[in-house]
């Protein structure tokens, strides 16, 4: 049990850390459209092509996982993200800037690879809160960045927050290597599917490139037409190519799996709708009046603490009720709530009705990343957990990666004309529309009323309720009623 306790610790900060990266720079994308000259929608790249990135490469890093060792694929992914965290807190221009925070996107392979270690070393009774623990420290990571974010950026500048993340994460490098025990299940057949992991990520960055340029280079030009248009059919080779592969990154055996079809549905769902209203929130507090609130970055971030709260009521007791309760009512809880606090964000008037709202929205995404989940990997056997954390990583970064453009677009695209009245005279200025933002909190809710809809349809895995065999008992090291015999390789603390 020590050792479960130990390693929930490293790696819950580790979860938290790198969601604290990935996320700290959205109140400061106002500030970097400034700086470079840029508008919304070719700020959300920062977000995006970092996402697009880590979903493509997640697959490949989730099966050298299975082959080599998770803990050995951990270690190398957490050098290399050191690396490019670094690269990125030292960037001098734009094009810089997105090259080294695109590749910073490795950091997402730690998320599948972590979760499949505490599947096959924690004790069963631990698992599901280990995996509620890990999920919260998702949304708390996500939540404490945009503040914590805003605060180093707004004092110190954007940099500032690489520069106090990098020692934190060469840190956690070293106690990973020395602390962490490298997983029991191999299989050195598994073959590596670069050309699908090729073709997923020219797909999303093509889709992600043409939603970005749209509002410069005209909707219905050419460019962004076959940008779009082609990012789209790509899939269809994917599909195709998945279909017949051998060690499929879309593994469509495990797809056929209800479950896991739906854990995907609902990470690809609310992954979206999270980004792009995070991304709508900070406009529209950071904008001046009349079109905004016309708050410095700080403030924005201060704002964004409901989200902080929200997630850290939920998840963790959440992950302990799914054990007698089930996954699937808190699927379809998570969704409802989800969607009530996003419609309210719709109608706000104020800022402080857009915190208020934002707690209530945040309590729904809390409970949708831990049943999820907890729906999957106590869904699936602890052989194939590297391939299906993966998978459900690849399938939450989607929704992630097309969040924040589509909310950059719809703010560049959909403006009005604004007059102010001073003492030199009276002026006008195009700006967002209040259109843009409401019809971004409306595609949020659209977002969680499918995953609603996909929910219903999902198998009870936990509880008196469940229908099907709970296959945390395949694995050996569950076996074990002692806490410290049941973490491979079997030794007493």
């Amino acid at each position: 049990m020590k050792y479960a306790n130990r390693t929930l610790l490293l790696f819950s900060l580790m979860a938290a850390l790198v969601l604290y990266v990935d996320i700290m720079l959205t109140p400061s994308l106002p500030a970097i459209g400034k700086q470079y000259g840029i508008d919304p929608a070719q700020a959300s790249l920062i977000l995006s092509l970092y996402t697009v990135f880590g979903t493509a490469l997640n697959p490949i890093v989730g099966k050298l996982g299975d082959i080599y060792g998770k803990k050995k694929l951990l270690t190398y992914v957490l050098i290399l993200y050191s690396a490019m965290v670094t690269t990125t807190s030292f960037a001098p221009d734009f094009n810089t800037l997105l090259i080294s925070r695109t590749f910073q996107g490795v950091g997402l392979s730690i998320f599948p690879l972590a979760f499949s270690l505490v599947r096959e070393q924690f004790p069963r009774e631990k698992v599901p809160r280990a995996q509620g623990l890990l999920s919260a420290m998702f949304g708390i990571g996500t939540a404490i960045g945009l503040p914590a974010g805003a605060l180093v950026a707004n004092t110190y500048g954007w940099q500032a927050n690489y520069h106090i993340a990098t020692p934190f994460i060469i840190a956690l490098t070293i106690i990973t290597i020395f602390a962490v025990r490298e997983s029991v299940y191999t299989n050195t057949s598994i073959k590596l599917d670069y050309v699908g992991s090729i073709l997923l990520g020219g797909a999303l960055g093509s889709i992600v490139f043409g939603l970005s340029e749209g509002s410069n280079w005209g909707w219905t030009s050419s460019p962004i037409l076959a940008l779009i248009i082609g990012g789209a059919l790509l899939f269809i080779p994917l599909i195709l190519f998945e279909r017949r592969a051998k060690a499929p990154i879309l593994d469509f055996r495990l797809l056929g799996i209800r479950n896991v079809v739906i854990s995907n549905g609902v990470g690809l769902t609310f992954g979206m709708a999270m980004f792009l209203s995070f991304q709508a929130i900070s406009y529209q507090l950071e904008l001046k009046q009349p079109v905004g609130y016309g708050f410095d970055i700080l403030t924005t971030g201060l704002y964004f603490l409901p989200l902080a709260i929200g997630m850290l009521l939920v998840t963790y007791p959440v992950g302990v009720l799914i054990t007698k309760v089930g996954a699937k009512p808190f699927l379809i809880l998570g969704n409802i709530i989800g969607a009530i606090g996003f419609f309210l964000i719709s109608t706000a008037t104020s800022p402080t009705e857009i915190a208020l709202y934002l707690l209530v929205g945040s309590i729904g995404l809390g409970i949708l990343v831990v049943s999820q989940q907890n729906l999957l990997v106590l869904t699936v056997k602890s052989q194939e957990m590297g391939l299906a954390t993966s998978m459900n990583t690849v399938f939450r970064n989607v929704g992630s990666s097309l969040g924040a453009p589509i909310a950059g677009s719809l703010i560049a695209t959909y403006t009005a004309t604004y007059f102010i009245t001073t003492p030199a005279g009276r002026f006008s200025f195009i700006a967002p529309s209040t259109l843009a933002f409401q019809y971004s909190y409306y595609i949020a809710v659209l977002g969680f009323v499918a995953s609603l809809i996909l929910s219903l349809f999902a198998l009870e895995i936990m509880g008196k309720r469940a229908k099907i065999k709970d296959t945390l008992s395949d694995s050996p090291s569950m076996m074990s009623e002692s806490a410290d015999q049941a973490i491979p390789p079997a030794k007493t603390e």
